[in-house]
């Protein structure tokens, strides 16, 4: 994006600004990295709201002051036909105030895509892209691919049907923390 590069811009001002409103939101996003999903919507409405509100106030202003065919002018004109989309952040604590980790799996996925020309068939193509969904499912909720599929690799053969869907990695995460929380009470009672 043009904003990023002040530098380089053919409207370096405009640019520096930008970022300077940009680092504001990301800085309210530090704040509330660690927060609730609810504490997160909370700080973003406080605090994130104000910052969009005069961010989009100071497009407007910029684009007054640009040639309808200036880079930044078109830059300004894509952030505003997509005011709606930049600002769902705020209205949910869950959504990312970018999609910096989906574009990280597409990546994942082009480069697989990539080494799938070599797996020879439909049936193997698929087979390669069973542990490749899983371990990515595994980086988005922050779960050691490795340790996650050894497990259930090691419990398969006992696992009925019905529990199958135990093994994915939310689920698998969520079971874990409550045996981690049950083995930390048992050591306290034994102390």
């Amino acid at each position: 994006m043009i904003f990023f590069e002040p530098r380089q811009s053919a409207a370096p001002e405009i640019a520096k600004e930008a970022i300077t409103l940009v680092r504001a939101l990301y800085d309210v996003e530090g704040q509330g990295s660690n927060a609730s999903v609810e504490d997160r919507l909370r700080l973003r409405q406080e605090q994130s709201a104000s910052v969009l509100a005069e961010l989009r106030e100071k497009h407007f202003d910029w684009k007054e002051q640009l040639l309808p065919k200036h880079p930044m002018a078109e830059a300004i004109k894509n952030a505003l036909g997509h005011w709606e989309e930049l600002n769902v952040f705020v209205a949910d604590g869950a959504v990312a105030i970018d999609n910096n980790v989906s574009e990280r799996e597409m990546k994942r996925i082009v480069l697989n895509r990539k080494k799938g020309l070599f797996v020879g068939n439909e049936r193997g193509g698929r087979n390669g892209a069973i542990p490749a969904s899983l371990t990515s499912s595994c980086r988005c909720h922050d779960v050691d691919p490795q340790i996650c599929l050894t497990q259930l690799l090691i419990n398969l053969s006992s696992l009925r049907m019905s529990d199958l869907l135990d093994g994915l990695p939310d689920r698998w995460k969520a079971t874990q923390n409550v045996r981690l929380a049950g083995v930390a009470h048992e050591r306290e009672f034994a102390q």
